[in-house]
């Protein structure tokens, strides 16, 4: 997800060293934000970089897209398709598309692969071993802190995507007025953990709902505010995953949370959209959706009938892919299932039949 920096390996060690003390006087260290924007030279340098020329004009508003990814045969996969479809809408032009500009993969593996000539790539060291306990995810944050920090981004904007995004349709710039555009989680609830959260964001900085119900993606932020937030958000996400309450409360969304806590530390609000992007199979319809975020598994009967928690008869299951991409053209669910799922499938389809070398991936 974000590049390899080659600095100084003392320097992140000692950063989690602090971070540990950190953590015991949390409130206090918040309130007089010691562990809020790092030195650069705490960050390692970038080893590789590599940049789409949008040969777009330049705009105010013009945005640069951002993915991060481990480096597994089952993130890139997901990268290729994804980067595939990022392409079509910006070529597509008009609407949205003006505003989107060039397209990076934060590769968080620490080095190059097959594929950082096929898709713009910015590799960027991992979390030294053990760290992320398990949880890849909290690599994320320390990506985009060394991409933002090495990276020549040229656009004023940035919108954090991830893998698994297809994109329906040209994208404009929906943050307005300083304040970034964000996807509405229904299941990030910061009133419901108050007492959890207040270690992260003590009373002094206002009420719990100041903590927007956001993760950090689909979110499209100034690069200004992110690069404040960056720093932030991987040292909350550090500090909540030492935090045993914190890690059973939050598990997989940990990281999620840790944004939308830096987020409102920094004071930088957010302005939801919901259309921003739809979740199969729960979502139905298209409708005005920018985004396809194919998460959840479809499983449906042979007469259309959605059998969520056991494996259907026909099924899409990302997950199904981990070990092998998968195969060009899949088959097509049947009669009955909703638009959402039949786009999804088509998509990754159309992706697959135009993506060069796709059936000998695996010897990549």
């Amino acid at each position: 997800m974000a590049a390899p920096c080659r600095c100084s390996r003392g320097a992140l060690p000692l950063l989690l060293i602090s971070l540990s003390a950190a953590y015991i006087t949390y409130t206090a260290l918040l309130s007089s934000r010691s562990l809020l924007p790092l030195p650069t030279a705490s960050f390692p340098g970038a080893t590789a970089s590599r940049r789409l020329a949008s040969g777009r004009p330049t705009a105010a508003a013009a945005f640069h897209t951002a993915v991060t990814a481990s480096g597994s045969l089952y993130n890139t996969w997901q990268c290729r398709v994804m980067y595939y479809w990022f392409k079509r809408a910006r070529e597509a032009g008009g609407g949205g598309g003006a505003e989107m500009g060039g397209f990076t993969r934060i590769l968080h593996s620490g080095k190059p692969d097959a594929f950082v000539d096929e898709i713009p790539t910015f590799v960027a060291d991992p979390l030294p071993a053990g760290t992320d306990q398990g949880y890849v995810v909290l690599n994320r944050p320390w990506a985009f802190v060394q991409w933002l920090q090495k990276a020549d981004i040229q656009e004023e904007y940035i919108l954090m995507a991830e893998p698994d995004h297809l994109i329906v349709k040209p994208i404009p710039n929906l943050s307005r007025d300083g304040r970034s555009a964000a996807f509405p989680f229904f299941y990030i609830e910061p009133k419901k953990y108050e007492n959890v959260l207040r270690k992260f964001f003590p009373e002094h900085e206002g009420p719990i709902t100041k903590i927007d119900p956001i993760g950090n993606s689909p979110v499209i932020a100034r690069k200004e505010s992110l690069a404040r937030i960056a720093p932030t958000w991987m040292n909350i996400s550090i500090a909540m995953k030492k935090d045993p309450e914190t890690d059973k409360a939050f598990g997989w969304v940990l990281e999620m949370y840790a944004y939308a806590v830096a987020s409102a530390l920094h004071g930088v609000g957010n302005i939801f959209h919901k259309e921003f992007m739809i979740q199969p199979p729960w979502d139905l319809e298209i409708g005005d959706a920018f985004i396809i975020h194919y998460t959840y598994r479809c499983d449906y009967d042979m007469k259309g009938k959605l059998t969520y928690g056991k494996i259907g008869e026909w099924r899409f299951d990302k997950r199904s892919y981990d070990s092998k991409p998968p195969p060009r053209n899949l088959p097509l669910p049947p009669n009955g299932v909703p638009q959402s799922v039949v786009t999804l499938v088509k998509m990754v389809n159309e992706a697959t039949a135009n993506i060069p070398n796709w059936d000998s991936y695996a010897a990549a």
